[in-house]
């Protein structure tokens, strides 16, 4: 550790950072200036007719996070060192960091954070801790102090019957602070939700969908699927299954029972792997931690945990969760505790869509700020990419009406953002070229690689309509979303993708979105100047098409009460970028078994691999339509059919139809310019295209 403590120390020197110096003064509070943080307040909060006045003063808001700021120097210089973190070519390649380390090089000065909490505790509130890094505040208070220290008042709210709190204001603090405060997490009760959907009986005799399926016939993607399909089996067969890794799935959940998990497993061959086990673990720092218990969210922790586990069989998977109160989502105060922690993970996957411009300014700096400091320890952090197509601020709504927007948790730089994908092989009538009639002893029926395509089950798929009525054609009066037979069909299920728009705003109430990575420069990608979703995909498709993933529950209380008594009809069935997040981290499970060390920020290797193997006009014997034909040295699966549009209100934003109920999302409202379609190289839709883990761990720079 002494050399290591001194290279980086020599790098923050030689960018002008005296680690031992402090960088910003102590700020002079002084109430009588005060700077607004803007982007803070919720949409609800800004309609008049969902106010049902103010809470009282002494309304508790307990473990709210103050997220701090850098001196712009420092933040230079993290940011570039995180860079050089995944250069081969660097000195400081893979020389990651801890949190301490973090707050003493890269930190606010230590004064400066003293100011704060001085001006804290005079307003009246309670500091429960300074985290490590330096970067994060937890202090607690109630209605009255917000309102006097941060000049925003605490609301009731009532939003289509549903009760809720939140400030009424974008909250202010005093001028001398603005250098060092960023903003202020948890002033209401909105959180992000997650990112899987499902439901109980689904058999294969009768997928029991009603009208919306396409095919009377389903077939189940098991964990064997998922290993002949992603091409994992000569990896297993070579004791490459993630032994000695470590997933950490976070959620505002416990799990219900680690049996779920074990069933899960012994049904589909995974208890032959000897070396994969199961931890319910709460990250110390605050008491929301302590005993989270089980809600609807036990859905999300058992689904990420069984397929973190059937991609990495060997590893050892840890439900990371905290409660959510009544101010604070559970996700956030996991995230943060346990990436401060002294041991953080080498491995983290969300499964949680917050869209960027309901997240707020603080919420979106809090996760680029965790995920980047994530990044500089070494952890490899996956995120679901959403699962309303372009338009994530719509979460589950028939049709969008807020426009084009992206996962906020999973827009930042330093995650890898995971899409869906849908299989195409119902659409060209070919079940039988990649499935077999009868299941393994373990549930697997896949034959090989399957074509794949854009997951999108709403009207506005140009393939669901053509498949449907013989024509492409989505809008208008005689498109497939205003026809009888696209009723079933006005949802806004599709995989998440799209850029970075609304990451924070500036004092003049504009949104920006963040910046694009170097790294992203590839064929197919715009030169939007953002970051674009998602990176990379995975199957992650509900049945319209005949296939999607089974869950194992047994809790009655919650979602469908089916217990994993019997197969296939006591299972639940279950669809969601929630699967394709868990999938990718164990896929990096097995990444990191096979280099023999964690990997940090995956993004960097993922798109050279791909420049390599796309170079400038994308590589057709990799173009995932081939499916059993595709070339065998493939390492991703190029996407270049199909899309993920969905339906839009008319006269929304980015919403095209001119005629008709309900239009379609584009890029335009002038011109019909889809919301998205796949391609050659990268896309919105899909990313990079899936992946051939095989391949992916062979080509892994050493």
């Amino acid at each position: 550790m002494g050399r290591l403590i001194g290279a980086v120390m020599a790098f923050s020197l030689a960018f002008g950072i005296n680690a031992g110096a402090t960088a910003q003064s102590a700020p002079a509070s002084d109430d009588s200036q005060l700077v607004t943080l803007a982007g803070n307040t919720r949409p609800e909060a800004l309609d008049h007719a969902n106010d049902r006045g103010r809470v009282p003063d002494s309304f508790a808001m307990a473990h709210m996070l103050l997220v701090l700021r850098r001196p712009l120097d420092k933040q230079a210089a993290f940011d570039t060192y995180v860079e050089q973190l995944t250069d081969r070519g660097s000195p400081f390649y893979h020389r990651w960091l801890n949190a301490e380390q973090i707050g003493a090089w890269y930190g606010p000065a230590p004064a400066a954070i003293a100011a704060v909490t001085r001006w804290l505790v005079a307003q009246g509130f309670v500091v429960n801790r300074v985290y490590p890094s330096g970067m994060l505040v937890d202090f607690s208070g109630d209605a009255g102090r917000l309102r006097r220290g941060f000049h925003t008042e605490i609301h009731a709210l009532d939003v289509g019957g549903q009760h809720h709190i939140a400030n009424m204001s974008d909250p202010q603090i005093p001028e001398a602070l603005a250098p060092v405060v960023e903003g202020i997490v948890s002033l209401h009760d909105f959180h992000g939700h997650r990112a899987s959907h499902g439901g109980p009986g689904w058999t294969d005799a009768n997928c029991g969908l009603g009208t919306s399926d396409l095919i009377p016939n389903c077939y189940f993607v098991t964990p064997p699927d998922v290993a002949t399909i992603y091409d994992l089996n000569p990896l297993f067969n070579t004791n490459i299954a993630g032994t000695g890794q470590t997933i950490a799935v976070v959620e505002d959940s416990d799990i219900y029972s680690t049996n779920d998990w074990t069933e899960f497993r012994q049904l589909f061959g995974l208890s032959g792997f000897t070396g994969g086990t199961i931890a319910q673990i709460h990250p110390g720092g605050s008491d929301e931690c302590e005993d989270p218990g089980t809600n609807g969210d036990d859905f999300e922790a058992s689904l990420d945990a069984e397929y973190a586990s059937a991609t990495a069989p060997n590893a050892a998977i840890e439900v990371v969760s905290c409660r959510s109160s009544v101010n604070t989502w559970g996700v956030t105060a996991a995230v943060a505790n346990l990436i401060e922690s002294g041991t953080p993970p080498p491995i983290l996957s969300a499964s949680y869509i917050w869209c960027e411009a309901d997240a707020g300014t603080a919420n979106n700096k809090f996760y680029s700020e965790m995920w980047q400091q994530a990044a500089s320890e070494g952890t490899s952090v996956f995120v679901s990419a959403g699962d309303e197509g372009g338009a994530t601020c719509d979460y589950g709504k028939s049709f969008a009406t807020h426009g084009r927007a992206v996962n906020g948790l999973a827009s930042p730089r330093y995650d890898v953002a995971v899409g869906g994908t849908d299989f195409s092989d119902t659409y060209s009538h070919q079940n039988s070229t990649y499935w077999n009639t009868t299941n393994s002893g373990t549930y697997g029926s896949a034959k090989s690689y399957v074509p794949e395509m854009p997951w999108d089950q709403s009207c506005a798929n140009t393939m669901i309509a053509h498949y449907v009525t013989g024509s492409s054609l989505t809008y208008g009066t005689k498109g497939f979303c205003n026809i009888a037979a696209g009723a079933n069909f006005i949802n806004t299920l599709a995989g998440g993708g799209g850029p970075s728009s609304c990451a924070v705003m500036n004092a003049k109430g504009l949104c920006q979105g963040w910046s694009k990575p170097p790294w992203q420069a590839i064929v197919g990608n715009p030169g939007d100047g953002r970051r674009d979703l998602p990176d990379v995909s995975l199957f992650s498709a509900g049945p319209v098409w005949g296939h999607a993933f089974i869950v194992c529950l047994s809790d009655p209380a919650h979602d469908f009460g089916e217990p994993c008594t019997k197969f296939p009809s006591g299972w639940i069935y279950g669809y969601g970028t929630s699967f394709a997040s868990p999938m990718m981290a164990g896929i990096q499970a097995l990444v990191d078994q096979s280099a023999g060390e964690r990997q940090g920020n995956p993004d960097a290797v993922l798109y050279g691999l791909a420049k390599t193997e796309f170079g400038t006009s994308g590589k057709p014997t990799c173009n995932a339509s081939r499916g059993n034909m595709i070339a065998k040295g493939c390492v991703f699966r190029d996407v270049t059919r199909g899309d993920m549009v969905v339906p839009c209100q008319q006269g929304s934003p980015n919403c095209y139809g001119k005629t008709g109920t309900y239009g379609v999302l584009s890029v335009s409202k002038a011109n019909y310019d889809p919301a998205y379609v796949s391609g050659v190289g990268w896309d919105f839709g899909t990313g990079l295209g899936s992946v051939d883990v095989n391949n992916l761990v062979k080509e892994w720079p050493r």
